[in-house]
């Protein structure tokens, strides 16, 4: 059963989302990726996590033929490109997301990484969006322990959520970084938690584990034992993407699982924890 999140502002999630990167990509993968989405949000999942970027507004076209008709179970994630972040720009490409996304609101806006114009201004055009109503609340992506430091001291209660690479294969956030958003009730989103390239899933002690669990659907997969991995954090939003309907199913099968100390030691002498501080990764 999948768990729960709640922002600071009150409003909870089931732990498990649905993430977009590529999507929409290919013409004749469109109709299998709505289909996948609507079975994620028939499966009780409400999150979708899109941007701007991700195939130049094709994912966010996407996202919004997903959701046509059925805007009120979804909670609505986009990000804004840094190089659009200024006063001006912020309010261009809300709108030409809202646009794309069939849709008159964002639920939640997310500035994409650190970039060169002020951060003060970039929330100060956030905070005017939200006083408009075309969004209803703001957080950042791609930010470390220092970034989030100056966000704070310009909006100490505004950001509700960091959207950060976080998977067995990237686990240098646990060593600061996760405590520091849970110390400061903000959700850590954790995009591509199932790695990239495959490498991860075909680690042994991912199989190993994965023969000792159960799911719904069946004997437990790799993939579903590094998902669950992740999905065991407090306060913390996965978004992995599923682009077919049966890997939307196994996602949310992974929820299932529950990994013993006896599982986690062994990850841990397989791929360990960071014993110091770890650049943030970003792909």
């Amino acid at each position: 059963m999948v768990g729960s999140v709640t922002f600071s502002d009150g409003t909870q999630v089931p732990a498990l989302g649905m993430g977009t990167w590529t999507i929409g990509d290919r013409a004749d993968r469109r109709a299998q990726e709505v289909e996948s989405l609507r079975a994620g949000l028939d499966l009780g999942l409400r999150v979708i996590d899109t941007a701007e970027m991700y195939g130049g507004g094709r994912s966010e076209t996407l996202v919004g033929q997903a959701i046509a008709g059925r805007r009120d179970e979804v909670f609505l994630v986009s990000k804004i490109l840094p190089s659009n972040a200024s006063r001006r720009g912020v309010a261009e490409s809300c709108r030409a997301s809202l646009r794309r996304l069939g849709t008159e609101r964002i639920d939640l806006y997310l500035l994409h990484w650190p970039g060169a114009v002020p951060l003060e201004e970039t929330i100060e055009a956030f905070e005017r969006l939200k006083a408009e109503g075309l969004i209803g609340a703001w957080g950042v992506s791609n930010f470390d322990v220092d970034d989030m430091a100056d966000l704070y001291r310009i909006a100490p209660d505004g950001c509700l959520a960091n959207q950060i690479l976080y998977s067995l294969d990237y686990r240098g956030v646990e060593y600061d970084l996760l405590e520091d958003d849970r110390r400061q009730s903000v959700v850590t989103m954790a995009y591509s938690p199932l790695g990239q390239g495959g490498e991860l899933l075909r680690a042994p002690v991912l199989a190993r584990i994965a023969a000792r669990h159960e799911t719904a659907l069946g004997p437990a997969t790799p993939a579903q034992v590094a998902l669950a991995w992740v999905l065991r954090q407090p306060n913390l939003l996965a978004i992995p993407k599923a682009a077919s309907l049966p890997h939307q199913r196994q996602n949310v099968a992974a929820a299932d699982i529950v990994l013993t100390e006896a599982d986690l030691a062994a990850i841990d002498r397989s791929m360990p924890p960071p014993r110091r501080k770890v650049p943030l990764a970003m792909i």
